[in-house]
């Protein structure tokens, strides 16, 4: 006579209705996506401590036209966009303020990266730990987002900004909230080293 166990019999059987054999949790994982929407590679900064200004503007042409030697275009979201990074109190001819968010994290290097990034996805998306040559600096369009670091966590919601933490601080983002999450990652990263790497959590 042929003993099988109960745990054959249940995977037999999960075969056989098509049912996945995979955790929970792992069945549940969603993506955080993240594109590219706009950089520039500067060999100098502007002095002083430094901001990051978000301008809307009524078309991409305007808002590229307005962009200084810091500052980058992108349409985001049916939305034209113009990001500066310079002292704060600015202001960009033609464009609405939206936010300014500083003071950025100092960082030195012989050659600066200025990135933007759109980034987000479903409740539950998140980030692996990993860490950037420089400092990301969010602002939320819409959801919430949470960010983990080792000086703990953080949670900022639609309208609302989040300032970056020093080169290579091991982080995690994620949306933990109960909607899609869409946010604007602005970087100032030392352009001659990986933009990103894999971290651990302290």
């Amino acid at each position: 006579m042929i003993r099988v166990s109960r745990r054959s019999l249940l995977l037999w059987a999960a075969v056989i209705v098509g049912l996945p054999l995979i955790s929970a949790p792992v069945a549940l994982a969603q993506k955080f996506g993240v594109t590219s929407v706009a950089e520039k590679k500067v060999t100098q900064l502007p002095p002083g401590p430094l901001f990051w200004r978000i301008d809307n503007f009524p078309t991409l042409a305007e808002a590229q036209a307005a962009a200084g030697p810091t500052a980058l275009a992108a349409e985001v979201a049916g939305k034209a966009w113009l990001f500066t990074l310079g002292p704060p109190g600015g202001s960009s001819s033609g464009g609405s303020k939206v936010a300014e968010i500083g003071p950025v994290p100092a960082i030195s290097a012989s050659e600066y990266l200025l990135r933007i990034n759109s980034a987000g996805g479903p409740p539950g998306a998140k980030t692996s730990v990993h860490m950037h040559p420089g400092s990301e600096t969010f602002y939320v369009l819409s959801g919430e987002l949470t960010q983990q670091t080792p000086e703990g966590t953080k949670q900022v919601s639609a309208g609302q900004s989040m300032l970056g933490h020093p080169p290579e601080t091991p982080m995690q983002v994620s949306n933990l909230g109960s909607n899609d999450l869409r946010a604007l990652v602005m970087f100032v990263a030392d352009a001659t080293k990986p933009f990103s790497a894999p971290a651990t959590m302290p």
